[in-house]
């Protein structure tokens, strides 16, 4: 914001950056958990370890945490006077 950026333009970059750690983290995780899965259902008697539904609805909604997470300091960070942040530093 020192240099000319908005506050639209600063909580929109701390989102996308956000969005892009918390995709890659889901996707990471979701290739991980099908392959425990297979070994999990080895061990398990009768118990489907595949739940395409399961796995999708759980990465929405962590997804969507991690968005809001990332909202609120990002809002809050962005009111801050650019001037006060130089000085504290």
């Amino acid at each position: 914001m020192a240099l000319g950026a908005n506050r639209r333009d600063v909580v929109a970059l701390i989102l996308r950056e956000s969005a892009w750690l918390a995709t890659l983290g889901l996707c990471l995780g979701l290739v991980l958990a099908l392959a425990l899965g297979k070994l999990a259902g080895s061990f398990l008697y009768q118990v489907a370890t595949m739940d395409p539904l399961t796995f999708s609805a759980i990465a929405l909604v962590l997804l969507a945490m991690t968005l809001v997470a990332c909202f609120l300091p990002a809002r809050r960070a962005a009111t801050v006077d650019p001037m006060e942040a130089l000085r504290c530093e």
